[in-house]
């Protein structure tokens, strides 16, 4: 028990340094240098009535890229979504409405970002931006993230945006998105590393060089991805393209889930998806639950058996794990108080990855009203 405790008290020390530097070398767009790129911001929208018209606005009213469009395109919105977006009038706005479902081999996504891209003032675009209905952009957001990819020779970055997190659930689990790859992912490797495993990306703000992006296939190379923001780059990377996520906190909000249903149901969609087959997602189940939800209750456990030497091992694994989600929380505006709880969220990140798991064998997975193939 002993060796066991030393060995996750070292693994969890070293992926709190691997935290540490990642935070450090973590690259933030900040120079909103004007650029005379044609820019175009593709929107894809399904049911976002409440929050569709925060997006475009916050769109239209991007400050340093003169030369910009911005494209809603409505995907069979049953709830007003298209005329809300159209009642934001501005010069630089387009509203389309499509009610055709994606064609056989396409996700609902994909296929909406496919069309946008294929418009003709997507056409003649130097950069492309593809933002969710449920994000709102900082004035310079997108100036300083194309800034940001000419200087430091990037061919896509993918802005992470603020988390907004409303009720206990959110508060909790929203967290782990960021901490998931500030711990785990070496960023500076990943851009240019072709290993399918050393990508990350969000799908919420994702700025890309068009012709790279065209060169890597575009959103036909991802057609049937539930996570296609991820494929994406991995796409852009095979066609020699370097990218991936940067920090976005200052730059956009999200607020992607509005209750605990919703969240459930999100992330049920996509997490099968994750470790890419049953068996490693087994695996993956079991490491996590040893490194990250074990530690606490084995300081207990060992500590009432009279082994203060072990307990004290387990609970430098524990601080550890703490800590590293305590330096991510700081960077991101996550919640504090959820970094306590970290052994929860872990057990609520396995919990969906198994109902993931059992929907996709079943065939039950439903997002925006659509079955998920």
């Amino acid at each position: 028990m002993s060796t066991l405790a030393a060995g996750i008290a070292v693994v969890n020390a070293l992926l709190l340094l691997h935290t540490a530097v990642n935070l450090r070398l973590l690259r933030v767009p900040r120079d909103p240098t004007p650029t005379a790129e044609a820019v175009c911001i593709l929107i894809p929208a399904r049911n976002e009535a409440g929050s569709i018209a925060g997006a475009v606005r916050s769109a239209c009213a991007q400050i340093g890229v003169p030369n910009l469009h911005v494209i809603v395109l409505d995907d069979a919105s049953t709830d007003g979504t298209a005329d809300i977006a159209a009642a934001c009038t501005h010069p630089r706005l387009t509203v389309i409405t499509s009610n055709s479902e994606p064609p056989a081999g396409w996700l609902g996504k994909p296929w909406a970002c496919h069309r946008l891209s294929e418009l003709p003032a997507a056409v003649a675009a130097d950069v492309l931006v593809f933002i969710d209905a449920d994000v709102v952009l900082e004035p310079a957001a997108v100036a300083a993230t194309i800034q940001l990819m000419r200087s430091q020779n990037l061919d896509l970055a993918s802005p992470y945006p603020a988390q907004i997190a409303d009720g206990f659930v959110q508060q909790l689990f929203q967290p782990l998105l960021q901490w998931s790859w500030a711990a785990t992912l070496p960023l500076r490797l990943a851009e240019r590393s072709q290993r399918s495993s050393l990508s990350a990306a969000n799908g919420q703000f994702i700025v890309v060089d068009a012709r790279v992006y065209r060169r890597a296939g575009g959103h036909t190379a991802v057609a049937a991805e539930v996570l296609e923001d991820v494929a994406l780059v991995r796409a852009v990377k095979r066609a020699d393209g370097v990218g991936g996520v940067v920090d976005g906190t200052a730059l956009a909000t999200c607020r992607m889930y509005t209750s605990t249903a919703d969240l459930i149901r999100g992330y049920s969609k996509s997490l099968w998806s994750l470790f890419g087959s049953p068996a490693n997602a087994l695996l993956s189940s079991l490491l996590l639950s040893m490194i990250y939800i074990a530690p606490l209750p084995c300081v207990a456990i060992t500590a009432a058996q009279g082994n203060p030497g072990t307990a004290s091992l387990w609970a430098v694994a524990w601080c550890a794990a703490v800590l590293s989600r305590l330096l991510v929380a700081r960077r991101t505006r996550g919640s504090l108080w959820s970094v306590l709880a970290h052994p929860a969220a872990i057990a609520m990140l396995l919990w969906l990855l198994a109902r993931s798991w059992r929907g996709r064998r079943t065939g039950t997975l439903v997002w925006k009203d659509r079955v998920l193939a």
